[in-house]
């Protein structure tokens, strides 16, 4: 078993890093999202990994995963307007942790980075690596496409 490292492509998401941060470090906001079309149309790419019966709350999501049994994907750790760190728990195929790390540009653009780290024996990863980049590459994607809601000034 080894460390197999994947980093995503930069990403620049046209929002101020605060809002960014704020709407990634609650998992309910991703959780409506995900739908039960979604997690058909992921079943359909890779049945081995059919996911039901998602559920979130602001720190975790749970699922099940297959023939594999219940999972959990948990931050760990919270840098605010900088880093979150989120582990994977449970009966998941592959040992997971993912940083999901945010950088500001401007008042109003923030670049963003996904790098995963995933323990396995390396048949499993020459077998599989590339798929994991792939999708680390399409999960950054579509978190760069989410509708962030601006932080509100107080003082408006």
């Amino acid at each position: 078993m080894g460390v197999h490292k994947y980093v995503s492509d930069v990403k620049t998401i046209d929002q101020q890093i605060e809002a960014v941060f704020s709407h990634l470090s609650d998992f309910r906001n991703l959780s409506r999202y995900i739908n039960e079309d979604l997690l058909n149309v992921m079943a359909e790419k890779v049945p081995q990994l059919t996911i039901r019966g998602f559920e979130a709350d602001r720190d975790a999501c749970r699922f099940e995963v297959g023939s594999f049994g219940k999972a959990e994907i948990r931050i760990v750790e919270r840098t605010p307007c900088s880093t979150l760190k989120v582990r994977g728990e449970g009966k998941l195929p592959v040992e997971v942790t993912f940083w999901i790390q945010l950088l500001p540009v401007s008042l109003n653009s923030t670049k963003m980075r996904l790098t995963l780290h995933a323990e396995m024996g390396m048949m499993v990863g020459m077998l599989v690596g590339n798929k994991l980049e792939q999708g680390l590459n399409q999960l950054a994607e579509v978190l760069a496409r989410l509708p962030y809601p601006p932080i509100r000034d107080p003082e408006v």
